[in-house]
């Protein structure tokens, strides 16, 4: 039985129904670009559409994983992230917020801070070895993702003798590790995109159901990927139906987050699928 509990800022919430992550970047250089969002106006505009749209929770990152982006300073990256997390602290309290870092500095100023309730950590502590320790300092919920390399080395990473095994190994000892650190509340992220090619990512969506084993609630992210535009011969832009074919294929396999740029969308699919069930 999936553990379908999460404590998100002392409040026990109970994962009912897949929940819809919607993504805020602010960042210059993600992707997606109609994803940026720089100005505290394009940022309230976005918390507001999020908002309004369904989204469960919030997902900000101040640093680009996209393959080749360019790396930032520890402080240039609290820098981006500064002006969304004060306007959703100020103005948008009733909200959850998750950060995108694997930056254990960074986790540790957002949630003491700010009230941020979830960190998202596209290494899972591969890129910071103080990461684990925080997290369980802090007693947030901790969202892993799978990657080999580093953002800007990944797609020189994706060769497996057996691509699942792998990946299922090196959760085990991830959430081995995080156990033994009295951490609770942990989501696991496939890593659609990182360090996978075009048909492993593929490979990967088909084989959902074997994450679990772990009992634990999955985080999808394939929102406008290349993995969707590149079969589809389309651009990012032009990728919102083969998100949502994938979205709910996710759904129907168990996933219990999406992480989305479009929140509607993604949410009238929750809704279809939830009905469906």
């Amino acid at each position: 039985m999936i553990n379908n509990t999460l404590n998100l800022n002392g409040s026990l919430v109970r994962i009912s129904r897949p929940m819809v992550m919607g993504i805020l970047n602010v960042t210059p250089d993600s992707f997606y670009a109609n994803s940026r969002k720089q100005t505290e106006h394009d940022i309230h505009n976005r918390i507001e559409q999020i908002i309004n749209e369904g989204g469960d929770l919030i997902d900000v990152g101040g640093y680009s994983s996209r393959p080749n982006a360019v790396d930032v300073s520890v402080v240039e990256e609290m820098n981006r992230l500064r002006l969304a997390l004060e306007i959703l602290m100020k103005h948008y309290p009733q909200i959850p917020i998750s950060v995108d870092t694997f930056r254990a500095s960074i986790a540790r100023q957002s949630v003491e801070q700010y009230g941020v309730a979830l960190i998202n950590d596209i290494a899972a502590g591969e890129m910071d070895a103080a990461m684990f320790r925080t997290i369980a300092d802090l007693g947030v919920p901790y969202c892993m993702m799978h990657l080999k390399g580093t953002p800007q080395t990944m797609q020189q990473h994706t060769d497996y003798e057996n691509m699942m095994e792998e990946i299922i190994l090196y959760f085990s000892r991830k959430v081995r590790a995080l156990r033994l650190l009295g951490v609770k509340d942990i989501i696991l992220d496939p890593g659609f995109g990182f360090s996978k090619t075009l048909d492993q990512n593929y490979e990967l969506m088909k084989q959902l159901k074997a994450f679990d084993l772990f009992d634990l609630p999955l985080l999808v992210g394939v929102s406008r990927k290349r993995m969707v535009y590149q079969l589809l011969d389309a651009t990012p832009e032009d990728s919102l139906a083969g998100t949502t074919a994938l979205h709910t294929y996710a759904l129907l396999q168990g996933a219990s987050f999406l992480r989305v740029h479009d929140v509607k969308a993604a949410a009238d699919v929750v809704k279809i699928v939830t009905k469906l069930k």
